[in-house]
């Protein structure tokens, strides 16, 4: 499945300008583009909401060849509960450790020139303190498992990904479309996984032409489709095809057509200036706090 590539993972966001200092500041990632919607996304991209919400894409470079982060903000959502289904995403970048340490950005040393941090929300990060190299810095996401076993099977056999390394003592499997990717990391939380409703989604390309195939496939296995193949259309940008899956923990996982994603991913030169602007003509807290009002805790 090398035609089969890893995108970005979604992150719902209550505070969207501390949100955009994290990234841009912290992590040094840039703003590859930022989109308004006045509805809520047919394939559910922020969540099961229907108000005005907003996606800004953010990463080290493009995502033809980086794993990026897709930022979700649902104007009347302030905060998310967390779950134990993210477990993490590590970087690569002694950049990111010591604009953390400049800015006074909580770090945790937890292992030989490893340290987490947390993105606004709790998410936790972990970063690499050595030299960002020159391709994509983004090394691993990790999420929680309820059975190993099952769960490798799922990913492997179904939807075509290979075993990079197994960790019995850490209960762990990294898996991979591609040595040059970015990693999917399992591990066994021996547990019921909870999504809390901070839930993500992780976001794959394939050739159109295997849509619909992968759809029956699911179909055959009695596996969960949450969203059946659907068109997604970006005002003044390419129409996608999607089909969102649940694996067996009920992580949401996006299969979108490559050809018409790589026209719609394009970096928009004016991505910084049109989140900037949002935030900046964003005052539904100011509302909030005029009608006496907290924006709603999901």
């Amino acid at each position: 499945m090398a035609l089969r590539r890893a995108l970005h993972f979604v992150f719902k966001v209550g505070d969207r300008t501390k949100t955009a200092t994290f990234y841009r500041d912290v992590l040094g990632m840039k703003v590859l583009r930022h989109e308004e919607f006045e509805e809520g996304c047919k394939a559910t991209c922020n969540g099961p909401y229907d108000g005005k919400w907003s996606k800004t894409m953010v990463g080290f470079g493009p995502e033809d060849d980086h794993f990026v982060a897709e930022l979700t903000y649902n104007y009347g959502v302030g905060e998310y509960q967390l779950g134990n289904d993210f477990l993490g995403l590590t970087l690569q970048s002694s950049q990111a450790v010591s604009n953390a340490k400049r800015l006074g950005w909580p770090l945790t040393e937890v292992g030989e020139a490893l340290y987490l941090t947390q993105a606004p929300g709790g998410y936790p990060f972990y970063l690499v303190d050595k030299e960002q190299p020159p391709n994509d810095p983004v090394q691993k996401v990790c999420l929680g498992v309820s059975d190993l076993q099952r769960s490798t099977h799922y990913w492997t056999t179904l939807l075509g990904m290979k075993v990079v390394e197994k960790n019995e003592d850490k209960k762990t499997v990294l898996m991979g479309f591609g040595d040059t990717q970015c990693k999917l990391e399992l591990q066994d939380i021996s547990g019921t996984v909870d999504h809390g409703t901070a839930f993500g989604r992780i976001a794959f390309s394939c050739p159109r032409e295997q849509l619909p195939d992968l759809e029956a496939l699911m179909k055959k296995e009695n596996q969960k489709i949450l969203t059946p193949l659907v068109s997604l259309d970006t005002p003044g940008k390419a129409t996608v095809e999607v089909v969102i899956l649940a694996d067996p923990d009920n992580h949401e996982i996006c299969f979108v057509g490559d050809e018409a994603f790589r026209q719609l991913s394009m970096v928009d030169p004016k991505g910084n200036e049109l989140l900037d602007k949002a935030m900046e003509e964003d005052k539904s807290a100011e509302w909030f706090a005029k009608h006496n009002r907290q924006k709603a805790a999901a």
